[in-house]
């Protein structure tokens, strides 16, 4: 593949520019005259999540997979001081193509492109640190075997060893481009542990995110490095009109020493370009659907940058040759999951579908927040609705079926709230009028009335056998680990006590469906009203 040797060929070239001295190069470089200033190019990447064969759609045309991907990366590649870069979650809530795999061909991918740095999201520790470690440095695995690792470096400032106090992994890392050291800085989402499993992470402490890029920051000025650029995984989300970022990564920003020159944000899947105190601010949505093209200029007197832009570029399939090189470590990969995706699970009587009625109860959505429910042990359950991707077919239902609606591989979340909680949970359903969000149920009914105050339509509020849930009262309940950090803004969520980390949601639906009576199916129960009270 043509990039791949252009830009191995040129990491190599970097590598031994950075056994030569800075002053020298500069001189060699003007010839004593005025040195021109080097202009560098970042491509990005953020979520991939081990997308491998997943299309989607962006205006209803094709986007993403890796093939494609990499077809994208080579075209952009205008510049050749070109860095692959990404800001985590490239693993983890991946496809059964990567999943299965535990996820060693989207690594492979990645070296075959040949990225020269990124960070680690929270979905690189869900399977726990020593299992993250081996995807980067190589290692053993029982399903696996033996496998190579990541051919460029991680780096994560955040990440504390809690025995020795130090970083899991470097807290910076330099890269020369003509001489000029780069620095990139990584960062984790500090709420990493209330959304991973909590033995994955035992053994180590998330730290306050901006104060660890300042931090590092000091230490790359003291070793003379100017350009920096920070890896973080969290983001944010920005609005279409002003340009205005909000969310966690704008209050990160925020704080951050001047010298950061630009910010690689993920964690969110949203898109961002734009400013925050001098910084540029980027995300490229998710599932390599897009790519980030940052593009820079270094003085080399100062080491500098003093001109930097970026753009967002979707991964539209029209027009597009998918790279060949890619698409073969792809199909090789599918070929080895294809068993068990065709894993029969169960039978239905009926296709079972996500269409709701009008009050925005789904067949489909009864029969996860059942399972989720069953598996936990809880009072209830909530369900996004967003978090429902696909119908179950009529007939036989495989493992691959049941992904396909279930893809995210969230953690199920056991937790405790008030009945007045709950209440309250169910009211931010509307609190965006234009995007009305109906959470799928389980264990409890209620009416709603939509004329009333968006804080207060729900009424009518219990349990299924028709006991009132007191407001007073503590209750369990489940939910997947995006709405237990307040996903889709239901944010009462967060105030969820005594949290327990369950099993993956596509796991709990599986077994659940495996214990049913065959064929299985699921209906519409009334358990959510409209109402004009």
């Amino acid at each position: 593949m043509g990039h791949t040797f252009r830009h191995r060929a040129g990491a190599v070239f970097l590598s031994l520019l950075s056994l030569v001295s800075v002053p020298f190069l500069t001189a060699f470089a003007d010839g004593g005259k005025d040195p021109k200033p080097v202009s560098v190019q970042m491509l990005s990447i953020n979520d991939f999540h081990g997308q491998l064969d997943r299309v989607g759609k962006v205006n209803n045309q094709p986007v993403g997979t890796a093939a494609y991907l990499a077809a994208y990366l080579e075209r952009e590649m205008e510049n050749p001081n070109t860095l692959l870069v990404h800001a985590g979650d490239v693993v983890g809530a991946s496809a059964p193509v990567s999943a299965l795999l535990q996820d060693e061909p989207t690594i492979e991918i990645l070296n075959t492109l040949g990225f020269d740095v990124g960070t680690v999201g929270n979905h690189e520790f869900d399977e726990g640190v020593k299992e993250m470690m081996r995807l980067i440095y190589g290692g053993s695995h029982p399903k696996t075997g033996y496998f190579e690792g990541a051919d460029f470096p991680y780096t994560v400032a955040n990440v504390l060893d809690k025995q020795t106090n130090r970083p899991i992994l470097p807290p910076h890392i330099i890269k020369r481009v003509k001489g000029i050291p780069i620095g990139f800085i990584g960062v984790v989402t500090k709420t990493t542990p209330s959304i991973v499993t909590p033995d994955g992470v035992k053994d180590v402490v998330f730290t306050d995110e901006a104060e660890a890029i300042n931090h590092e920051v000091t230490k790359l000025k003291k070793k003379g490095v100017q350009a920096i650029m920070v890896l973080a995984h969290e983001g944010g989300t920005q609005d279409s009109k002003t340009g205005e970022i909000t969310g966690p990564i704008a209050e990160i920003t925020k704080k951050l020493d001047p010298e950061v020159d630009v910010v690689f944000a993920g964690h969110s899947h949203t898109f961002l370009n734009g400013n925050i105190d001098g910084k540029l601010v980027v995300q490229a949505y998710s599932y390599g659907t897009a790519i980030a093209d940052v593009d820079l200029v270094l003085d080399r007197r100062s080491k500098d940058v003093i001109q930097k832009r970026a753009e967002v570029v979707t991964t539209f399939h029209q027009g597009m040759t998918p790279d060949a090189e890619i698409q073969h470590i792809v199909d090789q990969a599918q070929a080895k999951v294809e068993p068990i995706i065709n894993q029969e699970v169960g039978q239905t009587s009926a296709a079972i579908t996500r269409q709701t009625n009008q009050a925005g109860e789904s067949a489909l959505g009864n029969l996860i927040a059942d399972a989720q429910r069953w598996k936990m042990q809880t009072d209830f359950a909530f369900m996004n609705p967003g978090g429902i991707r696909a119908d179950l077919p009529a007939g036989k239902v495989t493992w691959g079926d049941v992904f396909t609606v279930q893809p995210f591989n969230n953690d199920l979340v056991k937790m405790e709230l008030t009945g007045e909680q709950i209440r309250r949970v169910l009211n931010q359903q509307f609190q965006d009028p234009g995007r009305i969000r109906i959470l799928q149920i389980s264990g409890l009914q209620y009416s709603y009335n939509p004329d009333r105050p968006a804080h207060d339509r729900v009424v009518d509020l219990k349990k299924t056998d028709g006991t009132p849930i007191d407001p007073t009262q503590t209750y369990t309940v489940t939910v997947n680990s995006f709405l237990a950090s307040g996903g889709d803004d239901f944010t009462v969520f967060n105030e969820g006590l005594n949290r327990i980390v369950g099993p993956v949601d596509l796991d709990a639906l599986i077994e659940y469906i495996k214990q049913l009576p065959q064929p299985f199916s699921a209906q519409i129960e009334g358990r959510i009203q409209l109402t004009t009270q």
